[in-house]
């Protein structure tokens, strides 16, 4: 499977001529992810994970195209783009489904708290063919399975280091790659990456970054 990082928490897998992309959201190169993708996987409803006008040009642009997403992502999407309505599905935590020859696991269910004074939305974290593992903006383990490749949000204004270093030695993935790195400066993206690196190597992770548009075989 090639792997894709495009910029903050959008990326495509590419396999056998199927592509599936994650959280294509308005920080992102969107219309370059989304080219020929056959399923979006969107996490919240947050613009930088969610970027509705160019998923609903990408709707037009491939009558293949399948989108699935929490609730609210989905009815608004299909607001958006009513023709296109009977290709936007649910997704939510504890699901299974097959779709474009991937096979996802949905986890999770709620964003991680920024503060109590703003409202709660929900998140669903993604694991694709037992291996890709796609948190969105949590840091919930997901129970019952081993991930191969995971997905870290590196920072965001709902978590803190310990926190970052913490799930990536809860989940103790062979590799990760960091995701959600658009709010940090060059220094503080290296400053932070190098403990997750650091204490991940001691628990059996091998951490490393990835710019956006750069590529990898997993």
């Amino acid at each position: 499977m090639l792997l894709t990082k495009f910029t903050h928490a959008c990326v495509r897998l590419e396999q056998d001529g199927r592509v599936l992309v994650l959280d294509p959201g308005i920080f992102s190169e969107s219309a370059e992810a989304l080219a020929g993708a056959d399923v979006v996987l969107v996490t919240h409803e947050h613009p930088d994970h969610y970027d509705a006008a160019a998923l609903r040009q990408a709707l037009c642009d491939a009558p293949r195209l399948r989108i699935y997403a929490p609730a609210g992502v989905a009815q608004d999407l299909q607001n958006r783009a009513p023709e296109h309505a009977a290709r936007i599905f649910v997704s939510a935590a504890g699901e299974s489904f097959g779709v474009a020859g991937f096979a996802v696991q949905c986890f999770g269910g709620q964003h991680a708290v920024i503060h109590p004074s703003m409202p709660m939305v929900a998140n669903v974290g993604y694991l694709i063919d037992d291996d890709v593992y796609h948190p969105g903006d949590s840091l919930i383990v997901p129970h019952g399975v081993s991930v191969g490749t995971l997905l870290v949000p590196i920072h965001a204004p709902w978590s803190k280091v310990s926190e970052v270093v913490d799930f990536v030695v809860s989940v103790r993935s062979p590799r990760a790659f960091q995701i959600h790195d658009a709010l940090l400066s060059e220094k503080g993206l290296a400053f932070t990456e190098s403990h997750v690196a650091r204490i991940g190597a001691l628990h059996g992770v091998a951490f490393r970054h990835l710019a956006p548009g750069q590529s990898v075989e997993i």
